[in-house]
C-alpha cells in the first residue's frame, strides 16, 4: 500500500500577479489559425522551459502564481483550442489535437526540451504530449488531473452525447451573458471554491475569461470544445497506451477538496495507486488545504506546484 506525501502550506508563498506587467503574449501558427500563449520569465534561450496547460473551461491566466514561484524559468502557457483567445480555432478538439497544437508551440519557440505541467484536463493533455514527444519532455506534473476519471453510474459519455449530457450545469454557464466584468466577478465571488481565496490573481483570471462587449459579455470557452474534451477523460485503450509510453519522472498532485470546495475530492486518495498499472513511476503528493481550483489559483497550491516543478531536470 502506498501512502501519499502531504505537502504543507509554505510561509511566504506568492500572493500577487507574476511580474509587474504579467505575461508576454505570443501567437503561434497551428492547424486552422493561431494559438494564443502567455509567456512569463526570461527571454534567455538557455532558461529552463515549463509548458503549463490549463483545465477544461479555463485559460492561461490560471498560472501567474506558479510562474512567480519559478524565477529563472520561462513559463509558456497556452490558451487551448476553443478557450480564451484561442476560442476561434476550429474543431477537431480532443487530447490528440491539443497535443499536436502544443508540439507546434514548442517547435515555433525553438524549445528543445521542456517540463510539462497540466491542471485538471490540461494534465491529460500534457501526458498525451509527453507520450508524443518522447525525450523532449523532461518531467511531468499532473495537477489534480491526468489520471482516468471513474465513470459515473450511467457510464462515461458517448461520442454522440450533447454538451449538456457531458457538462450539466457548466454548459449553462458557458452560454450565459453578463452585463459587465463586475457582474461576472460577483458570479465567481459566490463560488464556494473562492470563498476564502479571492485575490487580484483570481480577479484577473475571471476578467480575462470574458469576451465580447458589454452588456453582452460571455465566457470564452466554446461549449462544443469543452464537451468533446470532457468525453475523453475516462481513459480507454488509447489513453492507457499513452500512459504506458511515458518514461519521464511523473508526479500527481492531489487536491483533498473538490470543485465546489466540498470534502469529496475529484480523486480518491488511492487514485495514484490504481494508475500505477499504466504509469509505474508515478509519485503522488496530497497538497494540504486546497480545492480543485486553488491548487493553482491560491498561493498554497501554487507553491506546491512550483516546488515539484523546480525538481524537473532542465
Amino acid at each position: 500500500m502506498t501512502t501519499a506525501t502531504r505537502h504543507p502550506s509554505a510561509p511566504g508563498s506568492p500572493t500577487g500577479p507574476a511580474g509587474p506587467t504579467g505575461p508576454r503574449t505570443v501567437r503561434v501558427p497551428v492547424d486552422g489559425g493561431e494559438l494564443t500563449c502567455g509567456v512569463w520569465g526570461p527571454e534567455d534561450p538557455d532558461a529552463p522551459v515549463v509548458l503549463a496547460v490549463h483545465g477544461i473551461t479555463a485559460h492561461h491566466r490560471c498560472w501567474p502564481l506558479v510562474a512567480e514561484a519559478l524565477p529563472g524559468h520561462r513559463v509558456v502557457a497556452p490558451d487551448l483550442r476553443g478557450r480564451g483567445r484561442s476560442a476561434s480555432l476550429p474543431a477537431p478538439y480532443g487530447l490528440e489535437q491539443h497535443a499536436r497544437d502544443l508540439e507546434q508551440v514548442l517547435d515555433h519557440l525553438d524549445v528543445a526540451r521542456a517540463g510539462l505541467v497540466g491542471h485538471s484536463m490540461g494534465a491529460f493533455v500534457v501526458l498525451t504530449l509527453a507520450a508524443r514527444i518522447g525525450e523532449r519532455a523532461t518531467g511531468l506534473v499532473l495537477v489534480d488531473g491526468g489520471l482516468p476519471l471513474l465513470a459515473p453510474a450511467g457510464g462515461a459519455p458517448s461520442p454522440t452525447a450533447t454538451p449538456d449530457d457531458v457538462l450539466g450545469p457548466a454548459a449553462a454557464r458557458l452560454r450565459m451573458t453578463f452585463e459587465s466584468h463586475e457582474v461576472y466577478r460577483d458570479f465567481w465571488r459566490e463560488h464556494p471554491a473562492f470563498a476564502h481565496d479571492w485575490s487580484p490573481v483570481v480577479e484577473g483570471y475571471v476578467d480575462y475569461d470574458l469576451e465580447g462587449r458589454a452588456p453582452h459579455l460571455k465566457p470564452s470557452a466554446v461549449v462544443e470544445a469543452v464537451a468533446a474534451d470532457a468525453a475523453q477523460l475516462f481513459g480507454g485503450a488509447a489513453y492507457e497506451a499513452a500512459m504506458r509510453a511515458v518514461r519521464v519522472p511523473t508526479t500527481f498532485l492531489r487536491a483533498p477538496r473538490g470543485l465546489m470546495d466540498e470534502p469529496q475530492a475529484l480523486y480518491a486518495p488511492d487514485a495514484a495507486e490504481r494508475a500505477r498499472e499504466w504509469l509505474p513511476q508515478l509519485r503522488d503528493v496530497e497538497v494540504e488545504d486546497v480545492n480543485h481550483y486553488t491548487i493553482v489559483l491560491g498561493p498554497r497550491g501554487a507553491e506546491a506546484v512550483a516546488a515539484v516543478t523546480r525538481d524537473i531536470p532542465a
